[in-house]
């Protein structure tokens, strides 16, 4: 059949195809979607193309905008508080992945091996994250007290250690912000695990028993590789997540002492809502950006091997 000929036919299987997309109600489901396109793109991305514009301008949202190319961009990078920022914002990270990350992944594998009780458990795990976070950030706030007085000043007490200082040391601080940070976000993590746990085959946690095989055994030739998957991607959440750190610092401790504990959204902040200066702010929000989507995709192409096999 000549090229010419085999034209027609093709034309003809296309309209066929598409009459039987139209027939399946695949025009009304684009109809139907349409809205929630709308919206979605209205409310998501509009503000984001509108950020964009605003990281090339000089604008404080009441006055006139004025484009001013790469300054804004120039101006944040020649900050000398942003390089203090950046090392608190990859410190609260790091404490975040050590001592926060391994935390819900070792309750839901305790939990899962329960017997008796595990309704329980799995509330009391959960419990911390129904709270609203200004109040439990106040809460904590009176348990971090430096005086003699405060809870967790008394529990050492106890046990013969002096007070701590917690949220007035420039060493402290981070890692008791941290510590509140792992209690209050751990809860919804370890349901997360739970349902994954659910999944896992109950003859490999048999064929294990008849081996003879420990907990520790089973934990880490079954559990551990059947949620694989599941703690690369709670680990990318969380590396994202930490590094947008804001509401906890900045109610415990304003950035301080000593900006010791002053983060990057902290400052994009600062420079929106206290300095006035919206442009600086899309600009140092835009460079987050891209150094997040950078860091994601490094992150999933170095992982996909290990999480395919």
């Amino acid at each position: 059949m000549s090229i010419d000929d085999a034209a027609p036919h093709q034309r003809e299987h296309r309209r066929r195809t598409r009459g039987a997309w139209i027939r399946r109600g695949g025009l009304a489901s684009v109809v139907f979607a349409l809205p929630a396109v709308f919206v979605f793109g209205l409310f998501a991305w509009s503000p984001i193309l509108q950020s964009v514009v605003f990281a090339f301008q000089k604008t404080n949202l009441v006055d006139a905008a004025s484009w001013v190319g790469w300054s804004n961009f120039t101006y944040v990078l020649s900050d000398p508080l942003l390089p203090r920022v950046m090392m608190n914002t990859l410190w609260f990270a790091v404490l975040a992945l050590v001592i926060g990350f391994p935390v819900p992944l070792v309750l839901a594998v305790f939990m899962s091996e329960l017997r008796r009780s595990r309704g329980l458990f799995n509330v009391l795990s959960y419990l911390p994250v129904v709270i609203p976070p200004v109040v439990a950030i106040l809460l904590w706030r009176f348990f971090y007290d430096p005086s003699a007085e405060g809870l967790f000043n008394r529990v050492l007490a106890s046990v013969g250690i002096p007070a701590q200082p917690w949220l007035n040391s420039e060493a402290m601080a981070m890692p008791a912000i941290v510590l509140e940070v792992t209690w209050a976000t751990a809860g919804g993590t370890v349901i997360i695990y739970l349902a994954a746990l659910a999944g896992v085959r109950t003859e490999l946690y048999e064929a294990a028993e008849l081996d003879r095989a420990g907990i520790w055994r089973r934990i880490w030739h079954i559990t551990l590789p059947e949620l694989r998957g599941v703690i690369l991607v709670l680990l990318l959440l969380q590396v994202i997540g930490t590094l947008q750190v804001f509401t906890e610092p900045f109610l415990f401790t304003g950035g301080g002492p000593n900006n010791s504990t002053k983060t990057i959204l902290m400052m994009i902040y600062d420079y929106a809502f206290v300095n006035g200066d919206y442009g600086a702010a899309t600009a140092l929000s835009l460079m987050l950006a891209v150094v997040l989507g950078i860091i994601s995709a490094f992150y999933l192409w170095a992982t996909r091997r290990w999480s395919r096999s």
